[in-house]
């Protein structure tokens, strides 16, 4: 088996990414409405990251798409905030060390965007994400920022960057 490699987001990612994050979403039950699921911008996350101060990276292992993740400005917030988004592995991608590499390229670019805060959403179950994003300084805060659409994620942090 090779190496996973992390690179930006290519065009061609489109149809893989979206069925990662789709599948990774129903194996842990999460709501189709009010989440990541929902995002009409899916399918195009290509597309939805071709603007300023924001980028979405892949992971490949062996030309598959195993997981993602990307930074760009918080929706609707005039705040100097920035979110950590849609990032999701398949199972052979976990414990690998693969989210802790993703959240760190993700909180440096974030941080050469200028940005102050990084925000996140995620599920209550989600502990392992959670667990990650406690021992990378993130801290969970009473309610949501910005206004992202999933209203179905009850559990908010952010982070100081």
């Amino acid at each position: 088996m090779k190496k996973p490699i992390i690179r930006p987001i290519l065009k061609i990612d489109n149809p893989h990414i979206a069925r990662v994050i789709r599948k990774v979403l129903i194996d842990f039950g999460v709501p189709k409405l009010g989440t990541a699921y929902a995002d009409k911008v899916l399918d195009t996350l290509y597309e939805a990251y071709q603007k300023p101060r924001a980028i979405y990276f892949v992971i490949e292992l062996d030309g598959q798409i195993i997981g993602g993740g990307g930074i760009a400005k918080l929706d609707n917030c005039d705040e100097n905030i920035c979110e950590l988004q849609k990032m999701y592995f398949l199972e052979e991608a976990r414990g690998l060390g693969l989210g802790i590499k993703m959240m760190t390229l993700c909180i440096e670019k974030a941080k050469d965007f200028m940005f102050k805060d990084c925000y996140l959403e995620t599920m209550i179950y989600m502990k392992a994400a959670q667990k990650l994003y406690l021992k990378n300084d993130f801290e969970y805060i009473d309610g949501p920022m910005g206004n992202t659409g999933h209203y179905s994620c009850p559990v908010h942090m952010l982070k100081e960057l």
